[in-house]
């Protein structure tokens, strides 16, 4: 089976990549934009599978069907569950929502293979997707942060933040592999730019990523601790006042 994954965030299409590895599924392609899918196509055999974030970082992901008549199945991938998803599930093999898990990944897997078993992959009719679609004005999140290094800029994925937190009047974002890098602007500024649903400020010097959460303890005066993934610099404490509004975000 040839797999394709369309995924604009890097770090999430890698995630899926190594979840498919380990069910014995090698992916060698991964595109980023509907720019660079439709140039692919062009030139590539069509893949067996797809697996489609909805919204990538140059348009939707409907104007890749568009362009190129895909003829491949397809599993639509995304975050935003205020999509009419029912949708999908007739005109696709099936949908998965952000963060995937692995559960989920092997019954939209099973699926395909029922599928194709009784009969070849239907082209997408991506015109009766919209119109079963109502797709709403959604917010426009921070997707990645621009750090100085030396003479250098590096780009960091917001799913590659574990934290974002203030230190001697700077504002300073922590990632997954351990690293602090300063940033622009302060943590009031942030607040348009953060996806509610990820990040949550805990306190007056904290904004964390539920997806970085290890572990939270109980703490003095009605308080929790958080314990993230690498984050160890200082104890991260959700503020009492901001203790019930926390464990409601939380689910």
């Amino acid at each position: 089976m040839t797999v394709l994954i369309i995924e604009d965030e890097k770090p999430s299409a890698r995630y899926l990549q190594r979840m498919l590895k380990g069910l014995g599924i090698v992916v060698n392609t991964m595109l980023h934009s509907v720019e660079t899918a439709i140039a692919w196509f062009a030139a590539h055999p069509h893949p067996d599978l797809i697996f489609l974030d909805i919204q990538l970082s140059d348009g939707l992901s409907f104007e890749i069907f568009e362009s190129i008549e895909i003829k491949s199945a397809v599993i639509f991938t995304t975050a935003y569950d205020a999509y009419a998803l029912q949708a999908f599930k007739l005109n696709s093999i099936d949908y998965l929502l952000k963060p995937i898990d692995e559960a989920d990944l092997v019954v939209a897997l099973d699926k395909y293979k029922a599928r194709v078993a009784v009969q070849p992959p239907v082209t997408l009719d991506v015109n009766a997707v919209k119109k079963l679609l109502v797709i709403p004005d959604l917010p426009k999140y921070k997707k990645r942060f621009s750090v100085k290094i030396g003479q250098h800029l590096k780009l960091v994925s917001i799913a590659a933040i574990e934290c974002i937190y203030s230190e001697n009047k700077g504002a300073y974002i922590h990632t997954t592999e351990g690293r602090s890098y300063l940033i622009d602007g302060s943590l009031e500024q942030l607040q348009e730019d953060l996806d509610p649903e990820v990040f949550f400020r805990i306190n007056r010097k904290f904004y964390v990523n539920i997806h970085a959460i290890k572990d939270m303890l109980n703490y003095t005066n009605s308080r929790l601790q958080i314990k993230l993934n690498s984050y160890k610099s200082q104890d991260i404490i959700v503020a009492r006042e901001r203790v019930k509004d926390f464990k409601k975000w939380l689910g």
